[in-house]
């Protein structure tokens, strides 16, 4: 049995039901669970004398001057996206044509591709503070291997994250009214039979878990309406969650009025696509009536305001949200509709944005921390993480305030990590009871090779795609 302590810490936030803050704080973790909480002093009595005699504690971090924060949890993804960041061609351009644009370069995805993408965002996550991710792939080309999902889940399993990946699909191709071209898409059957392969393999649906499966048909204008409700039935028999994207833009929701007659929500809630098992990503194009129809059928929302800012499809209307009762969690959403995979930055963009939206006092830190951490919990259906609480996994985040962006500002250290800093890596990332961050380095991923091969992969990519199509990705 492994034991750690971690103790002088600045201040605790645990996100508990009552907001618990310690300071001089203490936690004391045996192998992947949270076994104590207190100050400083109770706990090293404790821990580390008994008797006046020493008592074996196989590792002390002393996090002096260290905010401790419960791991950060990202609720949508797309990981293999981290090799189309920064494209001119999609710089300026809305979702339905950067789509379009980003499919012809998507195809030419590899499996080395999806697992060197995979590590970039990871790696990224973790430094930013998340400790469980989602990520929903949906990009099987016709003439590649039919298990490059396994591949991101290959690489979450030796970095180390808690891992939530979807198998994503496509089944409705251009020809039939679809957005993505018909080599990117497949039939019901062979969606279907995939899904079952891999939650057979891989989901794990105990305490601690370190992964789920979900099952994530992409969009209402990717896949077929047989597709929703044949996935949707198929996982209830299963016992998973379901999640995909809905409400991003006023084109999704033209779309939906042209093809199906009603909005988007109305068309997923006649398919069966709505309770607590189900999540949505986005939600922007909401009203009042289908943010309490969430409310009532407890389906959640993961909030990804700085895509929703990059591709300049609105403003989530999250306050409304959040007093109806929606679960609502963050997310850092495709790093190619991003640019980043920081969780970190996506609380202080949410901290801002929706003073904008609903007033200045709409979104206060506290609200953000939930959403971040006990929203994403919850959407996951899960009540072993989200907070530093005693029986809880062992997933924790320390950041070291004693940095110039946080002088002058430690009158709410806690706050200070949304208001200030000039940096959003932290200094540690504990996941499971496994330290992955330390003083704000990976500790399993050599970062500068993965960089170099992230970067020829996504040049040999672009390279491609512009062969095939005669498209020059690199002028806007």
């Amino acid at each position: 049995m492994s034991k750690l302590l971690i103790k002088n810490v600045k201040v605790i936030a645990t996100v508990d039901n009552k907001k618990t803050r310690i300071e001089n704080g203490a936690i004391y973790i045996e192998d992947n669970v949270i076994k104590d909480i207190g100050s400083t002093t109770d706990l090293e009595r404790k821990y580390l004398t008994v008797n006046r005699k020493p008592l074996t504690v196989h590792q002390i971090i002393d996090a002096t001057d260290k905010v401790a924060l419960p791991g950060l949890i990202n609720t949508h993804h797309h990981l293999y996206q981290t090799l189309n960041r920064n494209i001119p061609a999609v710089q300026d351009v809305e979702l339905f044509d950067w789509i379009r644009i980003l499919y012809e370069i998507w195809r030419e995805i590899t499996p080395e591709g999806v697992y060197v993408s995979a590590q970039v965002g990871i790696g990224e996550l973790l430094l930013t503070g998340c400790t469980t991710t989602v990520d929903q792939f949906y990009i099987f080309p016709k003439d590649k291997p039919k298990d490059l999902i396994d591949y991101e889940i290959k690489a979450a399993k030796e970095i180390g994250i808690r891992f939530h990946p979807c198998r994503g699909s496509m089944s409705l191709g251009k020809s039939k009214g679809g957005l993505p071209p018909d080599n990117l898409v497949q039939s019901e059957e062979e969606i279907l039979k995939d899904s079952e392969r891999l939650v057979s393999k891989y989901h794990d649906p105990k305490e601690f878990s370190m992964l789920r499966i979900a099952l994530a048909p992409c969009s209402p204008f990717s896949v077929t309406k047989e597709l929703l409700r044949e996935t949707i039935n198929f996982a209830r028999k299963k016992k998973v969650r379901c999640h995909t994207h809905i409400a991003e833009t006023l084109d999704e929701e033209k779309y939906c009025f042209e093809t199906h007659k009603m909005r988007p929500l109305a068309y997923m809630e006649s398919l069966g696509w709505l309770g607590g098992d189900v999540w949505f990503a986005h939600g922007i194009h909401l009203n009042d009536e289908e943010i309490r129809l969430l409310s009532k059928t407890k389906t959640g929302i993961a909030h990804c305001p700085t895509s929703n800012l990059r591709l300049g499809s609105g403003i989530a209307p999250v306050r409304k949200m959040l007093d109806e009762g929606v679960a609502v969690s963050l997310a850092v959403d495709g790093s190619a509709s991003n640019d980043s995979s920081n969780m970190l930055g996506e609380l202080r963009q949410c901290l801002l944005i929706h003073r904008i939206k609903s007033g200045i006092k709409s979104m206060p830190v506290d609200d953000v921390l939930w959403m971040a951490t006990r929203g994403g919990a919850q959407i996951l259906g899960r009540d072993d993480i989200g907070s530093i609480e005693v029986g809880k996994a062992a997933d924790i985040i320390l950041i070291d305030t004693k940095k110039l962006g946080y002088a002058g500002g430690m009158h709410d250290p806690v706050a200070a990590i949304l208001f200030s800093g000039d940096s959003h890596i932290v200094d540690t990332t504990i996941v499971n009871g496994k330290i992955l961050v330390q003083n704000g380095k990976l500790l399993n991923l050599d970062e500068e090779k993965v960089i170099d091969k992230a970067n020829k992969i996504a040049s040999e990519m672009l390279k491609q795609a512009s062969k095939k199509t005669g498209i020059d990705y690199l002028k806007r």
